[in-house]
């Protein structure tokens, strides 16, 4: 079994755990939680690209993503916002649903899983 590694990491979560050549972003959510779903979810993928490229990785090794929603009427605004940042990369695997989140702001959580 390869080595383990976490990064960015605190006592609930590492933000990003790598192994045997694969990263793993754990769910992440803008910072500015005052703006609306396409802004958030900007903000997100700027987020992953930072994450993704400390670890030696970027968007065109995307193997899955997770999208929460909270509200799914919001589904073309975080499409929009998604493949804009996809910019012709093969996107990877993805699933999109619905959920309600413990912060009532946030509109959107990404998950993503990179190779390396």
């Amino acid at each position: 079994m390869g080595n383990i590694e976490r990064f960015d990491k605190n006592e609930r979560l590492s933000r990003i755990v790598v192994h045997n050549g694969t990263a793993y972003l754990s769910g992440l959510t803008a910072d500015d939680k005052k703006t609306g779903t396409s802004d958030q979810t900007k903000e997100i993928l700027e987020k992953a690209d930072r994450l993704l490229a400390s670890v030696g990785s970027d968007r065109s090794k995307l193997l899955v993503a997770h999208i929460w929603l909270r509200d799914v009427e919001d589904f073309d605004a975080m499409n929009k916002a998604w493949v804009t940042w996809l910019d012709g990369v093969e996107p990877p695997a993805r699933a999109t649903v619905g959920a309600s989140f413990a912060l009532p702001e946030i509109r959107v959580e990404i998950q993503l899983t990179a190779a390396i």
